[in-house]
């Protein structure tokens, strides 16, 4: 399933690798939680994975939208974006937080470090030219 249209979108292409790496992470992630945490911790764990899923699918989305349109839409939708987001992921703990089926340190902690994780392990990969924008083209080997 590709989340990506087109190839005028390159922040849809980006968002979709770092998820596509997050996913390979999850299972190293999931099991240090459930170590530390048990049960709870892998519940915390994979929630928190998905949160920041969703935030880096959201973040992508609106940047698409309103690339195209001005730059005036870009800056504010990043900005107020963020803020947002942001918000969204406050309801998304607020009501888990004293639940006893999830660890919130897990849940915080796998929040923090697959946000930061992906997007430091993702700069090894996107091209920073107007040649290329996005993803860096792979590498081919000739025979």
């Amino acid at each position: 399933m590709s989340f990506v249209t087109d190839d005028t979108q390159p922040e849809l292409k980006v968002m979709a690798d770092m998820v596509r790496r997050g996913v390979w992470a999850l299972p190293v992630v999931a099991a240090a939680s459930a170590a530390i945490w048990g049960v709870d911790g892998l519940v915390g764990s994979v929630y928190g994975w998905a949160l920041v899923a969703i935030n880096f699918f959201v973040a992508a989305r609106l940047i698409a939208w309103a690339a195209p349109v001005s730059p005036a839409l870009l800056l504010g939708a990043v900005m107020f974006g963020y803020l947002a987001r942001l918000a969204l992921l406050f309801v998304a703990v607020w009501p888990v937080r004293h639940a006893e089926w999830i660890s919130v340190q897990s849940l915080c902690a796998t929040m923090l470090i697959t946000h930061l994780g992906l997007l430091v392990w993702e700069v090894r990969y996107v091209s920073i030219s107007l040649a290329h924008p996005g993803l860096k083209p792979r590498q081919t080997t000739k025979s």
